[in-house]
């Protein structure tokens, strides 16, 4: 099994990454538990699961500030164009 790409997540919505968070961040304390109960598991699945978990946070995090960033451009060319207008 390789390491998860980042490319392989660019085509999900923002609803289907918030879910994948929440899948993973679950799976993640799943291995840290049988880790720590010295029960049977693969090591390199915590490392691949906090590396997708970090790539859906900053894919969710680079889009959500890109809405913000158009809200607020949207907002400063309306007042601009009510500040011409007066």
């Amino acid at each position: 099994m390789s390491l998860p790409k980042f490319n392989e997540i660019l085509s999900i919505s923002n609803t289907d990454i918030s879910e994948e968070i929440i899948k993973t961040e679950k799976e993640l304390f799943d291995l840290r538990f049988k880790k720590a109960t010295r029960q049977s598991f693969k090591a390199h699945e915590i490392k691949h699961n906090k590396r997708r978990l970090a790539h859906l946070k900053t894919l969710l995090t680079k889009r959500l500030y890109s809405i913000e960033e158009k809200k607020q451009n949207t907002l400063l060319n309306l007042v601009k164009t009510i500040k011409i207008d007066n």
